[in-house]
């Protein structure tokens, strides 16, 4: 297989030796290339070189921003997606089984097929696991600036903001339908989990043709604390947190400016936001 391996050595919270990953890679893939990111975005061009370049396979070897750099090169090739995790979070991986040591995940790889799978849209640009609006999206917007990486530090910040959130009112067409809330979340879910074995849509699936909206409600903290362990263990969220539909398409309109996420990596919308999806766009290596 003609494969290439993109690294980025800033992502996780470890020491990264390339040479020691370039040889375990070697055992596995001999003639896979190899290549390092310098800066945010290069991840994208690396990956759109190997398309135009008829690479069978490309894989992300970084956390779920460094795999939404890939997919915006990939959807809608014939190049598959791979991925070697190696953020603290990992969602997408973990859904897919590639969490463990390098080399289990390498001969995970190497025994993998292609699958097709569904990527959701946020004014365009490609998200393969969660979009959001609200609270994680402050949380997103803050982590960024920060220096200290990992799951640790993200839950301290997640928790401070969590106090001192107050969430915009935001009309929402779904459907055809127009409502107006003011949510403390809304949660477009490709995929189960946001990471960490947080599992906030336990009904998505990344092959089903459609998005899973979660509406997590503008509650008292003490309800939230009550109905935390209930993401934690795959079960429906209570409904007096949350509410769910699925969907393939929605508008989010407020007044100025509409923070938001995708796969984490914040965003910001001028009034308005679209989400949509691309069904079956991409290929996957899948265990």
């Amino acid at each position: 297989m003609k494969i290439l391996f993109i690294l980025n050595p800033k992502s996780g919270t470890e020491p990264v030796d390339s040479y020691e990953i370039q040889s375990r890679i070697a055992a596995y893939f001999p003639d896979a290339s190899f290549c390092i990111t310098q800066m945010p975005g290069h991840a994208t061009k690396l990956a759109q070189d190997a398309v135009k370049e008829h690479f069978e396979a490309v894989v992300a070897m970084g956390g779920d921003g460094t795999v939404n750099e890939v997919v915006k090169a990939l959807v809608g090739t014939q190049t598959a997606l791979g991925i070697v995790p190696r953020g603290s979070g990992n969602g997408f991986a973990r859904e897919l089984g590639l969490v463990g040591p390098i080399q289990k995940t390498l001969e995970k790889l190497k025994n993998s097929s292609v699958q097709f799978c569904d990527v959701g849209l946020a004014n365009e640009e490609p998200f393969l696991n969660v979009a959001g609006v609200g609270l994680e999206a402050a949380i997103a917007w803050k982590f960024a600036a920060q220096k200290k990486r990992g799951m640790v530090p993200y839950f301290t910040l997640a928790a401070k903001t969590l106090f001192t959130y107050k969430p915009p009112v935001l009309r929402v067409t779904l459907n055809g339908q127009q409502h107006r809330w003011a949510p403390l979340s809304l949660v477009f879910a490709n995929n189960r989990q946001y990471g960490s074995r947080f599992i906030i849509a336990p009904r998505a699936a990344i092959a089903d043709g459609k998005l899973d909206l979660v509406i997590i409600k503008d509650v008292s903290k003490l309800k939230l604390l009550w109905a935390l362990p209930s993401f934690f263990s795959g079960k429906e969220p209570p409904l007096r947190v949350t509410a769910s539909t699925t969907l393939q398409q929605a508008v989010i309109e407020a007044e100025g400016e509409i923070p938001y996420h995708i796969d984490g990596e914040p965003r910001k919308a001028q009034g308005r936001l679209e989400i949509g999806l691309r069904p079956l766009a991409l290929r996957l290596l899948v265990p």
